[in-house]
């Protein structure tokens, strides 16, 4: 298993707000999906001229922030088996977000720290 990308994930009910403090910090909005998992979830990816990256994500339903670590992966299966071998729960319990062009789910650990775990891909599998 390889890892892709790492990078931050914001969740956030004032996503707009954070969307503009890192574009004044120099990030670029470089993709947006919306919709996701069929609710009201936008989540933007920005990244600056230094290849830094972060995603904002727009959750309405939130009363405070969240944030975890995206973790992209070129296998979902193996990156899920070593993470729940480390004592992570799926926190949509057996559910896993499925897209045109990914497959997604929160981990967290039994602490609370969140990783997004996301394998893309071109054509849905």
């Amino acid at each position: 298993m390889k890892i892709t990308g790492f990078q931050p994930l914001i969740v956030s009910p004032d996503a707009d707000e954070l969307i503009s403090l890192f574009e004044d910090l120099g990030f670029v909005k470089r993709h947006e999906k919306s919709g996701i998992n069929d609710r009201d979830l936008t989540n933007i990816s920005m990244k600056d001229a230094n290849g830094n990256r972060v995603d904002v994500t727009k959750g309405s339903t939130l009363s405070r922030d969240l944030t975890a670590i995206r973790m992209n992966v070129d296998d979902f299966p193996e990156a899920f088996q070593i993470l729940t071998k480390h004592s992570f729960k799926n926190a949509q319990g057996y559910k896993l977000t499925q897209t045109s062009s990914s497959t997604d789910t929160l981990m967290v650990s039994p602490s609370g720290f969140g990783i997004v775990l996301s394998q893309h891909f071109t054509e849905k599998p």
